[in-house]
């Protein structure tokens, strides 16, 4: 078995796409309209779905925002430097909800950003991976 992607809903294909090949670095890897289901879909990850997990956007047409509810946390983003990525996000106009710092009862540096349909991206190192 293998982890194949995670699916988000937003109301703003065009910005999240933005969102995420310009200011976390992700590739657009294809996109496809469903119009008998009015909705489009968008894969986007740092590699080729054949050997890496991918982020699925989906486009329901005109629904512009959803109720993220309470159950859902983040996802999580290895950068090489927190500050630096979230100074450059910043700059972008993203939404920083929490600046880039140890986290709580720890060291490591993280920060979080919201993307434009207000789900929460969290920035981390993750040398620790490789330990």
């Amino acid at each position: 078995m293998r982890f194949l992607h995670t699916m988000l809903r937003v109301g703003n294909l065009h910005k999240s796409i933005d969102f995420y090949t310009k200011i976390l670095g992700m590739r657009l890897l294809r996109q496809q309209e469903y119009p008998e289901g009015e909705f489009t879909l968008a894969f986007l990850g740092y590699g080729d779905e054949a050997s890496n997990t991918v982020l699925e956007l989906t486009y329901n047409w005109g629904v512009e925002q959803y109720d993220l509810g309470t159950a859902f946390g983040h996802i999580a983003i290895a950068v090489d430097d927190v500050y630096e990525a979230t100074r450059v996000a910043r700059e972008q106009g993203v939404k920083i909800l929490r600046d880039a710092g140890p986290m709580n009862a720890g060291s490591t540096i993280i920060a979080f950003l919201e993307d434009p349909d207000g789900y929460p991206i969290e920035l981390l190192n993750d040398k620790w991976a490789e330990e």
